[in-house]
This record gives structure tokens, sequence and C-alpha cells, in this order.
């Protein structure tokens, strides 16, 4: 469990932040993880709506890039920014951050219009891989499961469930997801896919 007066610690495999991230905070009355946590779900919330209303383009570099802008603007100035250091997460060549997702975008469509497979395995092996790259310094995840949900969508599925947890929270629902994003990793879609139908 974690402190939530401990701002800066990372929790269950969530990037880090550093003293000096604090520069990068806008609202000046956030000091605990619970208080930033707070303030990006809010955030969240309106980028969702954003991204509904304006007829968003999910396979769009500049789309996803404004998303994540939409998502965490008001929260941090970095926001919709690729991140430009190695993190404890994610490619280390961050230089080409912006190559592995045009590449990972011009993939994904090319599934998503020929349909040759479930498009829910479409969804999820696009949030897999936009959480691989992880693009931004942070939120990468949550940002991630929005893009997938809006691609099911796009794709005539329902969003996704995620577990029906907020995955913020460090506990089971976290673990679950975070094994299952392991399995990916070594090339099996299916605890994933299983975790975001839960």
């Amino acid at each position: 469990m974690i402190d939530d007066d401990d701002l800066y610690r990372a929790d269950d495999g969530a990037t880090a932040l550093a003293p000096e991230d604090r520069e990068a905070l806008i609202p000046t009355w956030i000091v605990t993880r619970d208080d930033l946590n707070r303030a990006e779900r809010d955030n969240i919330a309106a980028g969702l709506r954003w991204a509904r209303r304006r007829g968003f383009k999910v396979l769009d570099a500049n789309d996803l890039m404004t998303l994540h802008k939409r998502m965490f603007g008001d929260v941090w100035r970095w926001a919709g920014q690729p991140r430009q250091v190695v993190t404890n997460i994610g490619r280390e060549d961050w230089w080409a951050l912006r190559e592995h997702l045009h590449q990972l975008l011009g993939n994904i469509r090319v599934q998503a219009e020929s349909r040759g497979r479930d498009p829910d395995e479409i969804a999820i092996d696009f949030h897999h891989q936009l959480v691989a790259i992880h693009v931004f310094p942070n939120g990468n995840g949550r940002h991630a499961r929005l893009a997938a949900d809006l691609l099911a969508i796009r794709l005539g599925r329902e969003p996704f469930s995620w577990g029906r947890s907020d995955l913020v929270t460090v506990g089971d629902a976290r673990q679950a997801y975070r094994t299952a994003l392991k399995a990916a990793d070594a090339g099996d879609l299916g605890p994933l896919l299983a975790f975001a139908r839960s």
C-alpha cells in the first residue's frame, strides 16, 4: 500500500515522479498522490467528453497526442508531448517514439480495415503496444485504455470494462492488469483480453 502523503513514490509499477516534476504540475493545491489522482481523474473525464464530441480519429497520431493533452493538460505542463528521457517503463529509444507510434498506427489501421482479426484482439493489441512504446512521461496506461475503448467502439464493440476498476489504486485488479500486460509482452494477449472484458 502506498502512503498517500508521498507524492513521489512510484507505486506498483507506475512511472516514478521526481521532486523536479512538481514544477510541471499546474494546480498548486496538489500535495499528495491522492490529490494528483483526483485532479487527473477529473481531467481524464473532460478528455473523454472531448473525444466523443469531436469525431476523434483514434488511429491518427495528432489526435492521439491531442487526446493525451486533453486528458492531462489541466494537470501537467508536458501533457500531449512525447517524453524525452528513458523511464522505468517503455522503450529506451525515446528519440524515436513518434516513429514507433506512426508504425503502430499504420499496422493497426491495416488490421482494422481488413477485419482479419477479431475486433477486440485488434483493440487490445493496440492498447498493449501503446503501453509498451510509452510515448508520454506519464499517463500512458490510462491513455492507452481510453484509446483502446475508442477503437473498440469504432470497430462496433462495447468499450472494455478493464476489471471494473480505475487501475490507479493499488490492489488485486491492478496486479491482474500488470500480470496480463507481462503475458502480452511475452506474446500472449489472451490474459489481457480476458481482463479487459472482465
